[in-house]
């Protein structure tokens, strides 16, 4: 059987989210010979997590010292056995047929290492709308045009990280998240970027919940001096990934 293995890191207030989360993740039909695993870590030692996880072998919880998005997402993938690996927020949810459609672009093309979708925000009245930014057409992306995007675009992205399926090999090979305050998922997306070609699915894999608790509507997770920080190592980092600049002086 091979196995996508879906990753989510969970803090406390995104515990009343997990039972949706779960549900559209039990609704996903996939592939002959394919199964998930869901690896979700608290991001810290409460337990509050674990006890309101459903009793279904395929989700393995975790827990661990508090320290962000990207370290609990790492601890999680550190647990993982999948060959694929795909993010899901804890308070977002998977469309119909989203794992599947990753799937089948990664097992039938072995020089993509990732891929990522359109998304639709999901807003607390229930309705559904298009994200801000227009999305690319659907196919393969070169990884180093959507480098180029952010850089030139103010350090936005032209792609929602939120929707990336990656191979676990490469999200290995990269470290996994970046451990950052914020922008550990850009982090990770633009370093594979570096290295390999994506793939755009058109159709939405994500509803992307809007909620006044969520991290990215934070005033601190846009204060301009702690973004222009993190999102100036991103770039850094890609960039030494793409010109082969490791290990040299």
């Amino acid at each position: 059987m091979n196995t996508i293995s879906v990753i989510t890191a969970c803090h406390g207030p995104s515990v009343p989210y997990l039972a949706a989360a779960y549900d559209s993740l039990r609704r996903q039909v996939l592939p002959a010979g394919w199964g998930w695993e869901w690896c979700v870590q608290e991001d810290g030692q409460t337990g509050s997590v674990a006890e309101v996880l459903p009793q279904d072998e395929r989700i393995k919880p975790g827990q661990g010292r508090p320290g962000g998005a990207g370290i609990t997402r790492n601890m999680a993938l550190a647990r993982s056995a999948g060959q694929l690996v795909k993010v899901l927020d804890a308070d977002d949810l998977l469309t119909d047929g989203a794992l599947a459609r990753d799937i089948a672009v990664l097992s039938a093309d072995g020089s993509i290492g990732w891929v990522v979708s359109s998304v639709l925000d999901l807003l607390p009245d229930g309705q559904t709308v298009s994200w801000e930014r227009a999305d690319p057409a659907g196919g393969p992306l070169r990884g180093s045009e959507v480098i180029d995007y952010f850089v030139k675009n103010g350090y936005r992205l032209p792609i929602h990280p939120a929707t990336m399926c990656i191979r676990r090999s490469l999200a290995l090979a990269l470290g996994g998240w970046m451990a950052l305050p914020g922008g550990e998922d850009t982090g990770l997306l633009l370093a594979a970027c570096a290295l390999t070609d994506g793939y755009f699915n058109a159709e939405p894999g994500l509803l992307y919940r809007k909620h006044p608790d969520q991290i990215t509507q934070h005033a601190g997770f846009t204060e301009p001096e702690e973004w222009v920080t993190r999102m100036s190592l991103i770039e850094a980092r890609a960039a030494a990934l793409s010109d082969g600049a490791i290990g040299r002086r």
